[in-house]
């Protein structure tokens, strides 16, 4: 029948004779379509196939493997019967005719329709009459993805060859030394353990011949095109060593035997091979190694000159102490995790008691370890060392012995919390927490500072404990750290104490708010008047404020602490000598601290939204009145500083409101600034009706018109699901007072208030109306040069800007045409590209995630491909003394972009650059050495063939006025001598040169960089260097 098809024998004979290995695809594509069939391609290859001539057998069969690789799949399962019968025949034929027989097997192993049985026949003539490791590497492969196949698919059939098929699989791959193919024998091997074939009398030889391996020492070439990491063998290795209990007797003395290697990634992976085959191991696997297990271990951690070996080391005791943990003990077998830690306190007990020596902490690492495995491995070795630790710290009258015990003891109930069982209520400490806190108690007595840092620290431990603090000492607590906080004048202290005092507070709340919360409050309205006293009061009153904010975590602790920090506010505003304007500020700190950490809840959302946001309204309001009325009396609370410290108070508190609560805000917060309603404000001693936004027959006071930032804080922070009432009135008088007030803050505010609404404003025709109407009065007052308006018409124009490319709106590139076109202001120019350093920087305040604004994501490089060609255009187009302001620009933008889009962009910017390294600015030359240095590490063609210009402008800079200009221009240099060397050599000489005068800067930071720089140039083309 083949002989009716004379494409078929030419494409036999094109293919075997005329080695044209292209004829393979037009045979496939011919069973495919049908034309003829695989069995009539056998025939077709009968002469080839019977050939004397073993080479013209061999191009027979890779034809006919080449085409199953296509068609496998539309095999009956009497094709493959045959076939399977042609390719174990030709297994014994000529070694030159394995390869192709191979690939043809392979392609076999994925049909499913093999007959049932062909897989232990093909395995019995494969491991019969192949010798796997004298093949080549990709011939190996097949061998291994075929085991690999027939695992799938065929895995009850290998099975009932039982011990044979690991022989054959060990037999195959004893000697392998390739990693790629190490991968697929690993993965067998451990399909092997795991899917629980039988080993038999072979286990030991499985663990030979993949422990042969271990560890692993792999170092892929460069640019290595498989890809293949030293991790991966790793990883797979592991897997096969720890995945049986079976390799016990056989890995752990050979973990034992690699922990003495001096190499120390072997120790590194031993110890971590070991963590995990403990996990699937028994206590009775392990009892005969412990002692040799332990001395490897613990010598890791005495004499460890590695903190990863150290950690590895304390892990693998750790899964030690938990498997031996696991066991289930009859009446007449040992106890392997007594007989563990009986080694184990032995070694290291003795060391707790020696707190001036250096193997305490080793000790006390390795107990640690053994406490965080298991309850009853903690409750063990907690009743063998806590008494004796206490009665030494009684003992010892050194308070750094003392601070030492006392971080042990520390460690100690933080290892035993991590392992304590929801079957035990009680703590392991319970027994102890008498002279646990009499420990503490005396510790933060004493007048050590660190001393009582650790008491400190000791004590939130303590706490986070269920059971070990009582109300008694909870209460004692409380006033140990009240008397800290107001007498010890340690800044170290102080920061400890009032973290601790956070601590507490969450877990105890009671205690704070009838004791601490009282006590800092009398502290904080006491006289002090004495100019001697006056700098310690500042500072007590400081350390209140930051325990007041610290402590407020429960909504009932809010409550108490609130009330003291408005009263700070009030005080200060009655009378403007009993707080500093520093003071005022640091409470409102502390408000803005409770409104980020407290709980998000409805009794904190009503606490703000009744009291808090009102009361600081109030009193903006009442001090901007009052200051009008009586000029001799300045209140504090209408400073710039105060102003702007309650803002992000007021912005967080709202931004975290319940939506009911936060539709009611901007309700009000509306109404007070567009009708003057002052209905809602506490302590209303200001006229019925006030007019903060709206022009009167005289221009608004500035002090009434800079509260605007305090409606930007309530109405920009709300959700985009709150809607602002009377927003398009709000917007029209936001605009006119951003464009018609003198008052930076006033006018900066409105801008901002403006942007941040027309940011969340739904997309549609009433918002192009709106941005159009105001470019149209920007663009009035800007193109006025006689304009005394510009600066604020121009602060709209920026921050509606970063409103639009936040949300990617369509009319932002006319705003940004605009930018741009003012670059080239004599007036305007500088302070336009300033600008662009807000419009790509992240703002405090208003338009950021934290507020709800609309951002977008990469709207920096967004804008950065739309737009850097029009910054090039300008800079070429623009007259001498405006090019500056370009540089700057540019400048202002790159620093802003990620650095992996400084790295691929700046090539092209590269003139660019260079230019702004001579730019008189130092912050244009610090943010383009800033931007230079990441693209000089792997430096691009375009930068070598630049590299005379490069090497001038920077070395230009080693002599800058400024000392961070000076250091990132030093790193610069140094990043240039990672070029080629032969590119770099000629400037050697002259950078070595200019390189000695930093030697002798009289800055240490610059003195550091510049002696790595010089070394590093000196080593460039010597004996020895690159």
């Amino acid at each position: 029948m083949a002989a009716e098809s004379p494409l078929l024998l030419s494409l036999v004979e094109e293919f075997v004779s005329g080695l044209q290995d292209s004829k393979a695809k037009d045979a496939a594509t011919g069973v495919k379509d049908g034309q003829f069939t695989v069995l009539q391609l056998v025939e077709a290859l009968g002469q080839s196939l019977t050939s004397s001539q073993p080479h013209t057998r061999a191009r027979g069969v890779q034809l006919l493997s080449e085409v199953l690789q296509d068609s496998y799949g539309e095999l009956t399962e009497r094709e493959v019967e045959l076939l399977l019968a042609f390719y174990e025949n030709r297994l014994k034929d000529h070694y030159v005719i394995t390869p192709p027989v191979l690939r043809g097997l392979q392609v076999l192993t994925k049909s499913r329709k093999l007959p049932p049985g062909s897989a232990v026949s093909m395995l019995r003539s494969l491991f019969q009459d192949v010798h796997v490791q004298s093949l080549m590497l990709a011939e190996r492969a097949c061998v291994y993805n075929m085991l690999i196949n027939l695992m799938e698919s065929r895995e009850d059939e290998l099975k009932g060859l039982g011990a044979d098929f690991v022989f054959g699989f060990v037999q195959s791959m004893d000697g392998e030394r390739d990693p790629r193919n190490l991968l697929l024998a690993f993965r067998i091997a451990k399909n092997v353990i795991l899917r629980e074939y039988s080993m038999g009398k072979f286990t030991e030889e499985l663990f030979e011949v993949t422990s042969c391996y271990f560890p692993i020492d792999f170092s892929p070439p460069p640019n290595d095109p498989h890809g293949i990491t030293k991790e991966e063998l790793v990883q797979a290795l592991r897997a096969v060593l720890a995945g049986t209990p079976k390799f016990a007797e056989f890995l752990l003395p050979l973990i034992i035997e690699k922990l003495d290697s001096d190499v120390q990634s072997a120790k590194l992976d031993s110890l971590e091979t070991l963590t995990a085959c403990v996990g699937q191991y028994e206590h009775k696997d392990l009892a005969e190694f412990l002692e040799g297990l332990w001395t490897s271990l613990r010598r890791e951690v005495f004499q460890t000159s590695s903190e990863k070996i150290e950690a590895a080391a304390l892990a693998a005791i750790t899964a030690l102490t938990s498997c031996l943990s696991r066991s289930v003990l009859n009446s007449d077998s040992e106890d392997s995790l007594c007989t563990f830690l009986d080694l184990v306190l032995r070694d290291c007990k003795h060391h707790l008691f020696e707190p001036d020596l250096k193997l305490v902490w080793p000790s006390a690492k390795l107990l640690q370890a053994t406490c965080s495995a298991s309850y009853r491995a903690s409750h063990i070795v907690t009743t063998a060392v806590m008494p004796p630790l206490v009665e030494q710290y009684n003992s010892r009258t050194q308070c750094s012995h003392r601070r030492t015990l006392l971080e042990v003891v520390q460690r100690f109930i933080q290892s035993a919390a991590s392992c304590q069982s929801l079957d035990h209520d009680e703590s392991l400490f319970s027994a102890y927490k008498d002279s646990l806190c009499s420990m503490v108690f005396s510790a933060l007595s004493e007048s050590n500072s660190s001393l009582q840092i650790t008491a400190a620290s000791v004590l939130v431990s303590l706490a986070q404990r269920p059971g070990l603090l009582s109300d008694s000492d909870i209460e004692l607590a409380v006033d140990h750290l009240s008397r800290l906080l107001l007498t010890d004048e340690d800044e170290r202290v102080s920061l400890a104490v009032v973290e601790c005092a956070g601590a507490l507070a969450e877990q105890h709340p009671a205690a704070f708010i009838t004791k601490l919360i009282p006590a800092l409050k009398g502290e904080m309205f006491s006289d002090h008047r004495q100019t001697s006293e006056l700098h310690s009061h500042h500072a007590v009153r400081r350390r209140c404020l930051s325990a007041l904010a610290a402590v407020s975590v429960r909504a009932s602790v809010v409550k108490e602490s609130t009330p003291v920090l408005l009263e700070v506010l009030s005080s200060a505003h009655a009378d403007h000598a009993r707080f500093s304007v520093d003071e005022v500020v640091h409470a409102c700190l502390s408000l803005q601290g409770i409104a980020e950490r407290v709980e998000d809840d409805e009794e904190t959302s009503r606490c703000f939204h009744d009291v808090i946001i009102p009361r600081l309204l109030s009193l903006a309001l009442q001090a901007a009145l009052q200051s009008e009325g009586s000029p001799g009396h300045r209140s504090p609370l209408v400073e710039e500083a105060v102003l702007s410290a309650m803002v992000p108070v007021i912005s967080t508190a709202c931004s975290r409101l319940q939506t009911a609560f936060a539709e009611q805000t901007a309700s009000r917060a509306v109404s007070l600034f567009l009708d003057g309603d002052v209905s809602f404000l506490p302590d209303n001693f200001v006229p019925s009706r006030v007019q903060l936004l709206q022009k009167q027959q005289e221009e608004v006071s500035w002090r009434q018109s800079q509260l605007v930032c305090l409606l930007m804080a309530c109405v920009c922070s709300l959700p985009r699901s709150v809607a602002v009432p009377q927003v398009e009135r709000l917007l029209s008088e936001l605009e006119q007072l951003s464009c018609s007030c003198s008052h930076p803050l006033s006018y900066t505010s409105a801008a901002k208030c403006f942007a941040g609404l027309v940011n969340k404003k739904p997309q549609g025709a009433s918002l192009d109306s709106l941005i159009q109407g105001t470019m149209k009065r920007v663009s009035r007052e800007l193109d006025r040069p006689s304009s005394a308006l510009r600066t604020q018409a121009f602060t709209l124009l920026i921050w509606v800007a970063k409103a639009l490319l936040l949300r990617y709106h369509p009319l932002f590139s006319v705003l940004a045409d605009k930018l741009f076109s003012l670059l080239d202001d004599a007036d305007l120019g500088p302070m336009a590209a300033d600008s662009f350093s807000l419009l790509m920087g992240d703002s405090a305040d208003v338009l950021n995630r934290g507020c709800h604004a609309d951002v977008r994501i990469m709207y920096r490089q967004r804008f950065f491909s739309e737009n850097s060609a029009k910054l090039v255009q300008g800079f070429n187009a623009a007259p001498q003394e405006k090019k500056a302001n370009y540089l700057k620009a540019l400048s202002n933008i790159v620093t802003k972009l990620p650095k992996q889009v400084q790295v691929s962009e700046l090539p092209a910017l590269l003139s660019l650059l260079l230019e702004a390294l001579t730019c008189p600015d130092e912050g244009v030359q610090l943010s383009t050495l800033s931007c230079l240095e990441p693209v000089l590490i792997n430096p691009l063609q375009v930068l070598i063939q630049q590299l005379e210009a490069l090497v001038t402008r920077l070395l230009a800079l080693l002599c800058s006025p400024a000392m961070k200009i000076r250091i990132a221009s030093v790193r610069c240099v140094l990043a240039l001598s990672h070029f080629p060397a032969h590119e770099v050599l000629p400037f050697r000489a002259r950078i070595l040169r200019a390189l000695a005068p930093p030697l002798d800067d009289r800055k240490r930071l610059v003195r550091r960089e510049a002696v790595q720089a010089r070394a590093e140039w000196f080593l460039l083309g010597s004996p020895g260097g690159r």
